[in-house]
This record gives C-alpha cells, sequence and structure tokens, in this order.
C-alpha cells in the first residue's frame, strides 16, 4: 500500500518545495486571508491553476520521453541541475538571510471581488517562474515515475491546495509566523534539502 502512494508522496513534497518560497503570489494570498476578502476565490484560482500547468507537465515531459526514450536522460540531467541550482539558493538564503519575512500587510485597502481575481490571476499566470516549476521542473520529476507520473502529479496539485488554502485560510496564525525572517530560513532549509536530495536523484538515474 505505501508503495504505491509513494510517488503521491514524492509529488506531494516536490509540490511543496517548489510553491513555498518569499513571492508576490503568496504575500498576494496571505494578504487576502488576513483581510478575509475574496479569500475562497483567490485560493481556488491558485490551486486550479496549478494543477492545470502541473497537468501540462507531466502530460507533455511524459509524451515526450515515452515517444523518445532517450529524452528522460536529457530531461534528468537538465531537471537535476535546476532542482540543485534551485536547492543552492535556497541554501544561501539560510546561510545569508535577507533579512525580511513575508509582508501581507501593505497594499491597498480591500477591494472587489472582480479587482481581487484578476490580480490573482496576473500574479499565477503572468510569472515565469510559474512555467518552470510546474511545467518543467514538475514534469521532469514526473517522468522519472514512468506510468506513475500522474499519481507523482497528483500529489504535486494536492500539495498546491493544502499551501495555498493554509495561507488563505489560516492567514491571521500562519501572517505571525511567516513575518519572522527566522521561519523562512527553516523553510529554506527544507527545501533545499528537499531540491538537493531530488536532483541528485534525478542525475543517478539518467
Amino acid at each position: 500500500m505505501t508503495s504505491a502512494f509513494a510517488p503521491a508522496f514524492a509529488g506531494f513534497g516536490t509540490g511543496l518545495s517548489l510553491i513555498v518560497a518569499i513571492g508576490a503570489q503568496n504575500a498576494f494570498v496571505l494578504r487576502q486571508g488576513i483581510r478575509r476578502d475574496a479569500v475562497l476565490a483567490v485560493v481556488g484560482i491558485c490551486a486550479l491553476s496549478d494543477a492545470v500547468l502541473i497537468a501540462l507537465g507531466v502530460g507533455g515531459v511524459g509524451a515526450v520521453v515515452v515517444s523518445w526514450p532517450a529524452a528522460l536522460t536529457v530531461v534528468g540531467w537538465i531537471g537535476g541541475l535546476f532542482l540543485l541550482g534551485y536547492g543552492a539558493l535556497a541554501a544561501r538564503r539560510v546561510v545569508r538571510p535577507a533579512g525580511t519575512g513575508l509582508d501581507a500587510e501593505g497594499g491597498a485597502a480591500a477591494g472587489s471581488r472582480r479587482r481581487a481575481v484578476l490580480t490573482c490571476l496576473a500574479l499565477t499566470w503572468l510569472n515565469p517562474h510559474v512555467y518552470l516549476d510546474t511545467v518543467f521542473l514538475v514534469g521532469s520529476v514526473a517522468a522519472d515515475h514512468g506510468p506513475a507520473r500522474w499519481t507523482f502529479g497528483v500529489g504535486a496539485a494536492l500539495a498546491s491546495l493544502c499551501w495555498f488554502a493554509a495561507l488563505g485560510f489560516g492567514a491571521r496564525l500562519l501572517g505571525r509566523f511567516l513575518a519572522r525572517p527566522a521561519a523562512w530560513r527553516v523553510l529554506d532549509a527544507l527545501v533545499a534539502a528537499i531540491m538537493i536530495v531530488l536532483g541528485v536523484t534525478l542525475i543517478a538515474g539518467a
């Protein structure tokens, strides 16, 4: 039973590691949660968008690997190097932190639901990093799981849903924690460890 769910757990860990970072999207979701302004809509957009992009990554990269098996080696090396790079950057933030937490108090006052939705869509779909994270990185790691890649993708999408739901609906509790620079050093340390292990695993299996 455990082995059957192993790809899902791996996808959950990978997805969470890529999502947990100080950024405009996370700050916006947290800010909306603190204000209790269109929280359900914002969380839904973020989670659904990630699920769509993850599906594109798992399906697209997976289709390339199926049609050209040698692509798995190429994808493994490129994805592994990217993950090692991400891990190195996270480790660097642990050693040399920026000294700031996640600021969720700034910005304009609570506005209309339409404005919140449009802002959330822009922060999600106009961010080039989201495509690298969800389509390429998640897709490349998922391809390494072969037939179980879709189970891996479900785990990654579930991680996105859990993270954004926690940010939005638990904002008043998480806001105080994530405002502390020390909290992000702990999170970055976990992210660095997971990314480096995944990167080494991808390259070793390529």
